[in-house]
């Protein structure tokens, strides 16, 4: 038996250095000069902080929250390899006869070979990218296999020792995954709503009709589930344009309006229900699900005890007058004007031909080097501002864009803004970290019922729970309070 595993191991060590041996007597036309600093940007996690900052800044909230992600995976893969990995195999580093010069690096590293800690940090954060946003995982991906292939080249490293390092990485990605999936479930707790008494109770849906989205991310068994959970309700599934006009007809003859998607599909299915005057039943299903958390919902299951007990609660709608078509459009997250709606008008033109990573690097690329502020007339006062955020209720978390709520009965606008002037990298940057102070030379923030908007320029868009249109020339901003009643269960 020992001398089976002796030949077993031996067998791995001379296939490991004939690969090893293979890559460097080949030429690679270009990667002399590209593969070692690439390898040597990798040092200490650089390139790939420097990658989840540019996404931080310039990305959706979904990619800031793929960034923190994928820093989380880093740390945890590097933490573990260099503790645990490395200590466990003290595997001597490759010998460097064969492997030209040019390709070695100026200083050799220490530690032991096995596993290659490179190739673990970039396929970690590659990994934790791709869990929350797999579009930018696309864009990060060629870059990490270069990095776990230039350790090889280099020198540094046996083939196995990256495969080694990808596959921790990998893992450490995953775990983050389960670690972040558990406090998300621990921070969905019911907010502060005031409750709704009389909200009709539905035990099997008799005078429900959900209207699912299938184009929204929503799980293909949705619509089966509902139909088990609650025999008697109507479930359509629509999708694309049709979507407006099959809310509204759904609300118009039922007894509550139900919906399944992510925020765009609830904010349409809202807008049915507010015209309707009917109550709404929302079932998270889509891409972002913001409101359904920030309204204490965690699935399928919450919206139908909820239904079946007649529990409901009472929340504010957020309202910009004149909107879409010219009618109020209405918005439960947030509203915005200036560089967000500026990168989700390209983000959404680019997307469906190129990718929504790509599309969105590439529409930051192009708000940051060509976009002007946007002056306008605030409350009578002209203004130049890199971004106006609106949110329905008062938001946690300090700069532009911060993160979620615990009452959406509050009645209030929380307003950001960020002042023109420079560049808007930095002084977007410069907001970010502008703290809980309510007025800095970049950043202001504060509570209002209502704002008034006037001489926006003739093109300038706006995005309200991210949906895209133009704005109008002005336009008011203010919150019905307690206007939608939402079924929840009690806490």
């Amino acid at each position: 038996m020992v001398d089976q595993e002796l030949t077993w191991q031996g067998a791995v060590a001379r296939w490991d250095r004939g690969l090893f041996d293979m890559v460097a007597r080949r030429h690679w036309p270009g990667a002399d000069r590209v593969l070692p600093r690439l390898g040597r940007a990798a040092n200490h996690g650089v390139l790939w902080g420097g990658t989840a900052a540019a996404i931080a800044v310039f990305g959706s909230t979904r990619g800031r929250k793929a960034a923190v992600r994928g820093m989380a995976s880093l740390a945890l893969a590097s933490a573990t390899i260099n503790t645990v990995g490395k200590w466990s195999v003290r595997r001597a580093r490759p010998q460097l006869d064969g492997v030209p010069a040019v390709r070695q690096l100026t200083t050799q590293p220490r530690t032991t070979s096995f596993p290659s800690g490179h190739s673990a940090s970039a396929f970690a954060f590659t990994a934790g990218l791709a869990l929350e946003s797999p579009g930018w995982a696309a864009v990060v991906a060629p870059v990490a296999a270069s990095v776990a292939f230039s350790r090889i080249y280099t020198g540094v490293h046996y083939p196995s020792d990256v495969a080694a390092g990808a596959a921790w990485g990998v893992a450490a990605g995953l775990v983050v995954r389960r670690i972040v999936r558990g406090a998300q479930e621990a921070r969905i707790v019911p907010g502060d709503e005031r409750a709704a008494a009389g909200a009709p109770a539905l035990p099997e849906g008799e005078g429900l009709t959900v209207v699912v989205n299938t184009g929204s991310g929503s799980s293909a068994a949705v619509p089966a589930l509902l139909r088990e959970r609650l025999p008697k309700a109507e479930v359509v599934e629509c999708a694309g344009p049709d979507l407006p006009a099959e809310l509204a007809a759904a609300a118009s003859r039922a007894t509550v309006l139900g919906v399944c998607g992510g925020d765009g599909t609830i904010n349409a299915a809202a807008t049915a229900a507010l015209r309707a005057g009917v109550p709404l039943a929302v079932f998270p299903g889509g891409t972002l699900n913001h409101f359904a958390l920030d309204l204490g919902l965690a699935g399928l299951d919450d919206t139908c005890r909820a239904l079946t007990a007649g529990e409901a609660v009472h929340i504010g709608v957020g309202r910009f007058t004149p909107g879409p078509e010219g009618e109020s459009g209405y918005f439960l997250n947030n509203f915005s004007i200036g560089a967000y709606p500026e990168l989700l008008r390209h983000r959404l033109r680019w997307g469906p031909r190129i990718g929504g990573g790509p599309a969105a690097l590439l529409a930051a690329w192009r708000v940051l080097r060509s976009e002007r502020p946007v002056r306008l007339r605030l409350t009578g006062r002209p203004r130049s501002v890199w971004l106006l955020f609106a949110g329905n209720g008062t938001y946690h978390g300090t700069g532009p864009t911060p993160r979620r709520r615990d009452n959406l009965g509050e009645g209030l606008l929380d307003l950001r803004l960020v002042y023109g002037g420079g560049r808007p990298g930095p002084r977007l940057l410069a907001a970010a970290f502008a703290g809980p102070l309510t007025r800095s030379p970049v950043h202001t923030a504060a509570r209002q019922r209502s704002l008034r908007i006037g001489d926006i320029p003739p093109g300038t868009a706006l995005a309200y729970d991210g949906e895209y249109a133009e704005a109008p020339p002005a336009l008011v901003l203010d919150v019905l309070p307690d206007a939608l009643t939402v079924y929840r269960p009690r806490p």
